[in-house]
């Protein structure tokens, strides 16, 4: 959960790991079914995020199991 950990998470805003999915999906703008850290960085930016480029690469480290530069399969998407 690296990004929720990069990011101050108020109560009301929470949401499941699904919703997250479903989210995160929305910035895959080349609609592979995988998020590089520029997309990442996009949804970060959306959410207006403080460091977002820094987050997106610290959250693409800590995720990116392969180190292929994207984030591809649920056990990835997990960890962020």
């Amino acid at each position: 959960m690296a990004i929720m950990r990069c990011i101050d998470v108020q109560p009301s805003n929470e949401m499941t790991v699904d919703e997250f999915k479903a989210w995160l999906r929305r910035f895959d703008a080349d609609h592979d079914g995988r998020i590089n850290q520029e997309e990442l960085k996009e949804a970060l930016h959306s959410l207006r995020v403080r460091f977002g480029w820094w987050k997106a690469r610290q959250g693409m480290k800590e995720a990116d199991c392969n180190h292929d530069g994207q984030i591809e399969n649920a056990k990835e998407i997990e960890k962020l």
